[in-house]
């Protein structure tokens, strides 16, 4: 049985992933880290999870997010963030610049990237770094 909670795909079968698909499965985990990071911190009334959780995965917010773990990156890791920027996407949002909604798919991107190789204790480094240094301001 297949344990997609602990997937290790190698890099013949990514290959086959297009950004697209990266950035989908990205959306989700920093959606799952951002509603975990809500929960941890005592938000709990479901309407102010769902208002926090809304606030914090919109592109401009991804932006800044991303801005904040670019120095932390490996040189294969600013590689991934950098297709998953360049990559054609639909139009951005009207929350959003071009330029913002870029860079939140190049995370996303660089999130899916990293799951489907099975390297989540990189994914809670960079998400720690990024959260703490957000709420440090």
């Amino acid at each position: 049985m297949q344990d997609y909670f602990h997937l290790h795909m190698d890099a013949k079968q990514l290959q086959s992933v297009s950004e697209a698909a990266l950035a989908h499965v990205g959306d989700g985990v920093f959606e799952l880290l951002i509603r975990s990071w809500l929960c941890c911190h005592g938000v709990l009334t479901n309407q102010e999870l769902h208002r926090q959780t809304v606030a914090l995965v919109t592109a401009p917010a991804q932006a800044d997010f991303v801005a904040r773990l670019l120095p932390l990156l490996t040189e294969e890791e600013t590689a991934v963030y950098r297709r998953g920027r360049n990559c054609h996407t639909h139009p951005a949002p009207k929350s959003a610049t071009p330029g913002q909604y870029a860079r939140a798919t190049g995370l996303e991107t660089l999130l899916g990237w990293l799951y489907l190789t099975g390297q989540t204790e990189r994914i809670n480094t960079l998400f720690v770094a990024g959260m703490e240094a957000e709420h440090a301001l």
